[in-house]
């Protein structure tokens, strides 16, 4: 069973001897998801108590500089497993449950921390939270993109049906397949407890454990006593001072010290790496104060986190580095300790050297989230020494921090200092040009050539909604449609369409709702509905007016990709919402080329309606 723990070696209770020190190091990640960086003894938080994670920075090294790869769990998951920025192994923001139209998931072609270590003789296992693929059905071992397709030898308590909101008492509902092991049995403690185990059995060979915890994930549910300790706390239910997190994150620091405890045990505390991380920032403000921004952002409180390293014997305890680090160093730290080259495509850095004491040369990271959550808008960031800039991707408007003075991001320099946000602009459009993460927008820039360019005649016998498909198929798998809005609009007509469509029941579509200034997409396949779980977008709400001059609606499609595009009263593209929908239609292949042609709909009056301003490229 991949969920169960397997068997389990026998264990004495007493400490065994050092091991001899040419051994190749081991490594421990912790993970503890939703994390703020206000949320730790070490990091200023006086209310939760978390002895055990303090511990270990004062006898380790405690980074000030740390950051999440990503603003939200998938893709920061899918960087640490990988060594990569988010943007180039395709996972850009957290993976949906089955029903999502893209049917994302961690592709095989890319390479993982067990590729890299396996061949040094590393056993490696994942505890926990996995997230990396939107297949929850049929056999765990054949989905696209499990743990196991990655490599691991052991994957334990690891979900088998989607999150959704958290379940941390037995039995849980993401795994109904995975037996209890204690009455009562609290998820933090069970995946204590498969850590210890793990150790105990592989405590002879070198390893990779990725302890990923669910906790603090909503929705919080801590162990009653626990709960009951931190009620009766003063300044309990205030801001920063929530007794069902403090319970839960109290079990997370119990977890933490029993591995340890373990490794103690073992003799192998020397000889292991320990980190403790988050995935990405709080989604409460009070848990990142004093750093702006939450959860799903690229300002402070969004991505930086807490990050200790804990090697015994191995530089100095206590050590603070302002040294920038980041979730994409673990493969290559993992690889420096195993004493293997660092893959090529490999982003990230060793940090065994700070944790020795040194200094890294990386002064610049990145990051990219080009989707919509909550009111967040896609949006992108690039940090170079004490400087970071903030790009709105919609219409590239860029602010300036210097947070070596604002670490909060309240003062926007882009203003008052152009040179450098501009230099700073160069290199963050460099980087998004490498990752390639919109198709272009509609026109000749970036289109080899023209697929349709003439008016489109439509006859009607009364007032109706009509979806006009080009006889010339896409026949590209790259390709882009623009429609002038304004004139569809003049009529008194409030809804609009644009994209593919091989007929009424199968089409790809972005829609306008001018009465609403509402936009989104329409997707279906053999007559129903295949939208699914879609990314919101309810924030764009009444920030577009289709109908001024020269207004333009866009479509960009990729293979399975699209991106939409505005352009209001003759202005430059906006760049609206990208979505993928691979798990339904693909233009990779080459029969959905031919069967589905350019679409265009509008609301047309009785008589003949002549649709005009209907371009389509080909790349």
């Amino acid at each position: 069973m991949p969920f169960a723990a397997g068997a389990v070696g026998s264990a004495g209770e007493t400490r065994r001897a050092p091991r001899a020190a040419g051994r190749r190091p081991n490594v421990i990640v912790v993970s503890i998801d939703d994390l703020g960086w206000d949320e730790l003894g070490c990091y200023g938080n006086t209310f939760n108590e978390t002895p055990r994670i303090d511990q270990l920075a004062e006898e380790g090294t405690r980074f000030t500089q740390a950051y999440a790869a990503a603003p939200l769990c998938s893709p920061s998951r899918a960087a640490l497993v990988t060594g990569q920025f988010p943007g180039r192994t395709g996972i850009t923001d957290y993976l949906r449950g089955e029903g999502a139209a893209s049917d994302l998931h961690l592709s095989t072609d890319l390479t993982t921390i067990p590729d890299v270590l396996r061949p040094r003789g590393y056993t490696t296992g994942l505890i926990g939270k996995w997230h990396l693929t939107e297949t929850y059905s049929g056999d765990y071992r054949s989905r696209p993109g499990n743990p196991f397709a990655h490599g691991f030898d052991e994957v334990i308590a690891s979900e088998q049906l989607y999150i959704g909101g958290g379940d941390y008492f037995h039995p849980y509902f993401f795994m109904p397949s995975l037996p209890a092991r204690a009455p009562g049995e609290h998820l933090t403690d069970r995946l204590a407890q498969e850590a210890v185990d793990f150790v105990r059995r592989h405590r002879d060979e070198p390893f990779f454990l990725h302890v990923s915890n669910y906790a603090v994930h909503t929705t919080l549910d801590g162990k009653p006593g626990l709960v009951a300790k931190y009620d009766a706390k003063p300044g309990a239910g205030g801001p920063g001072a929530r007794p069902q997190l403090a319970a839960m994150l109290e079990s997370v620091d119990q977890q933490v010290g029993r591995i340890v405890d373990e490794l103690r045990t073992q003799g192998i505390a020397r000889n292991t790496l320990l980190l403790v991380t988050s995935d990405n920032g709080g989604p409460n403000r009070p848990a990142n104060q004093p750093l702006r921004g939450v959860k799903g952002q690229l300002y402070e409180g969004g991505i930086r986190v807490p990050l200790i390293a804990w090697w015994p014997g191995t530089g100095a305890a206590g050590q603070v580095s302002d040294e920038l680090a980041s979730t994409i160093d673990v493969l290559p730290t993992a690889a420096a300790l195993a004493r293997v080259p660092t893959p090529r495509q490999v982003d990230g850095i060793d940090l065994s050297r700070v944790i020795r004491g040194g200094s890294s040369d990386r002064d610049t990271l990145f990051w990219a989230y080009p989707h919509h959550i909550g009111a967040v808008h896609p949006h992108a960031a690039v940090r170079r020494g004490r400087y970071k800039l903030v790009r709105h991707l919609r219409d590239d408007r860029d602010e300036l921090y210097d947070l070596s003075t604002d670490p909060s991001e309240t003062t926007d320099l882009a203003e008052v200092e152009p040179v450098r946000r501009a230099r700073l602009g160069r290199l963050l459009t460099e980087h998004l040009a490498e990752l390639d993460l919109f198709a272009p927008a509609p026109g000749p820039d970036d289109y080899r050539s023209v697929a349709l360019s003439a008016p489109l005649a439509v006859v009607a016998s009364e007032p109706t909604h009509t979806i006009l498909r080009s006889q010339e198929p896409v026949r590209s798998r790259r390709f882009a449609a623009s429609v002038r809005t304004d004139l569809l609009l003049a009529g008194g007509g409030n809804r609009l369409f644009l994209g593919v469509a091989q007929d009424a029941d199968n089409h790809l579509l972005i829609r306008y709702n001018h009465r609403l200034r509402r936009v989104g997409w329409d997707l279906r396949s053999g007559g129903l509905d295949a939208t699914g779980v879609t990314e919101p977008l309810g924030s764009l709400d009444g920030t577009l007016d289709l109908s001024g001059p020269g207004s333009r609606l866009g479509f960009a499609l990729r293979g399975s990709q699209v991106t939409a595009y505005a352009a209001q009263a003759s202005g430059e593209w906006e760049r609206l919402f990208r979505f993928d929908v691979g798990g339904v239609l693909d233009f990779a292949d080459r029969d959905v080329r031919r069967r589905f042609g350019f679409a265009v709909g509008a609301e047309v009056d009785p008589g003949a309606t002549l649709v005009e301003g209907f371009e389509a490229w080909r790349r």
